[in-house]
């Protein structure tokens, strides 16, 4: 009965997706409105979430909060309308629009054959992100949630592998990732929601405490592998993918303190992007849960 339910899920996202793909992606913006006014839960999680970062002064808007959730929730629409376009064949033109500032900086990386660690998060349209880069660069290996039902999953890999990408899973992921690096490839990771308490380190997170994986770092220390920070934003009617220098690691003789601190580091970029692009990250997401605050 449950493989019928999903198959009845992936048949209905196919006949409805596929006219999707023709329209222009500005269209997106009213499914991105519909979604806001639909979804009250999230859209009260997220202008809450918001509200509390400008309240402790973590960042600064540059007009109401709501007005901002409704931005942020047409930045998600026109990302689905892309990532549709891509899927069936039709996206070349989103692709080719998306430009890449800082690849020196990924080339230097490379150049030292410990493979590369892209560090991101939930910022403008993120499947594109990995998606623009393999197509105008080199591909990588992408850290995933699989989604619950396999025939949707199915569709979301073949977008994300349209140039050459690779999902891993977080199940088990951990050997495959190292066996990337060490072999000299990239593997992007999403560092900005939270984790299980054995996962992660509850750090600064725009100023409040937040479960924070510690993955990244423990892997960057065990493989030698170069840490990128990699940001997508919506410019204007295309894209600019920003690739930071190589983050040094901590210091610290405290293996647990380092590890730490290097978490909080990584983390900082997105903060850096957030305050930046308040309208481009998943402010939908329960970022802060099980810490009182």
């Amino acid at each position: 009965m449950r493989r019928l339910w999903w198959g009845l899920q992936a048949a209905v996202f196919l006949m409805c997706s596929l006219p999707l793909s023709f329209l222009p992606v500005k269209a997106g913006e009213l499914f991105g409105l519909i979604l806001c006014y639909l979804w009250k839960g999230r859209r009260e999680i997220a202008t809450d979430n918001l509200k509390k970062s400008v309240a402790l002064h973590a960042l600064s808007l540059p007009y109401s909060p709501e007005e901002m959730i409704r931005e942020h929730f047409k930045n998600l629409g026109r990302s689905f309308i892309e990532i549709i376009k891509i899927y069936y064949g039709r996206g070349k033109g989103i692709l080719r629009e998306t430009t890449i500032k800082g690849l020196e900086n990924f080339e230097q990386a490379k150049a030292k054959g410990k493979g590369v660690i892209f560090l991101t998060g939930h910022c403008g349209n993120w499947e594109l992100l990995a998606i623009a880069f393999s197509f105008h660069v080199t591909s990588s290996s992408l850290v995933a949630r699989r989604l619950n039902n396999p025939y949707l999953n199915t569709l979301l890999e073949r977008a994300r592998s349209r140039f050459g990408n690779r999902a891993v899973y977080k199940q088990g992921a951990l050997r495959a990732i190292i066996s990337t690096l060490r072999s000299g490839g990239n593997v992007a990771i999403l560092m900005d929601q939270a984790v299980l308490a054995e996962e992660g380190f509850v750090i600064d997170f725009l100023g409040r405490g937040a479960w924070t994986s510690k993955m990244p770092a423990l892997i960057a220390r065990k493989t030698a592998a170069a840490v990128l920070p990699v940001f997508i934003r919506r410019n204007g009617k295309g894209h600019e993918i920003t690739i930071h220098p190589e983050v040094s690691l901590s210091s610290l003789s405290d293996y647990e303190h380092a590890v730490r601190e290097d978490t909080q580091r990584f983390s900082r970029f997105i903060e850096d992007y957030i305050r930046t692009n308040p309208s481009q990250w998943l402010w939908l997401h329960r970022r802060w849960k099980r810490v009182p605050q």
